[in-house]
């Protein structure tokens, strides 16, 4: 059981950096239950109030991932439209045999969202949509970086186990 708990809290870590890249899969939560696995593990010894820690940092980058596009957005005076412009361009840009469309996608994603909402105004299309996919650039940053510090947790908690 050891072993499987261990295996499952690996796998939890690895779709957690999935899901620093992936809309709609959070990485950072999925990272924490990969924690919370080993923390199951026998003779692990993480402290509680590292699981405590976090968890409020995984929460925290729940919300922040939903809430700096949308931020980003308003600064550079964008719509709901191009925030869901967005979103479809990332998982549109996830299934692209092409480099970084995970990237491209949001960006293009916004800017055709921007233009349903005001097809005539080219400009401002193209400001919000660079303000969004600034925001997405960001929240993925934020994501890749909270999983990875839970991926260095682990690690060290994984090495003591082990020796």
């Amino acid at each position: 059981m050891d072993i499987a708990l261990f295996i499952l809290s690996g796998l939890g870590i690895i779709l957690g950096y999935v899901g620093a890249f992936v809309p709609g899969l959070s990485g950072p939560p999925i990272a924490w239950l990969g924690l919370l696995c080993l923390y199951f593990v026998p003779n692990t010894n993480i402290p509680v109030w590292i699981l405590v820690a976090t968890v409020v940092l995984a929460l925290l980058s729940l919300v922040l991932e939903w809430t700096i596009p949308a931020y980003g957005t308003k600064v550079f005076e964008g719509s709901k439209y191009g925030v869901r412009g967005a979103y479809i361009g990332m998982v549109v840009g996830i299934f692209l045999p092409i480099p970084l469309a995970f990237l491209i996608g949001p960006f293009v994603g916004s800017y055709l969202g921007e233009l349903h909402f005001e097809s005539k105004d080219h400009g401002r299309a193209l400001k919000a949509a660079f303000g969004t996919f600034m925001g997405f650039v960001l929240a993925i940053l934020l994501n890749f970086l909270m999983v990875s510090l839970m991926a260095l947790v682990w690690g060290y908690y994984s090495f003591r186990w082990f020796f």
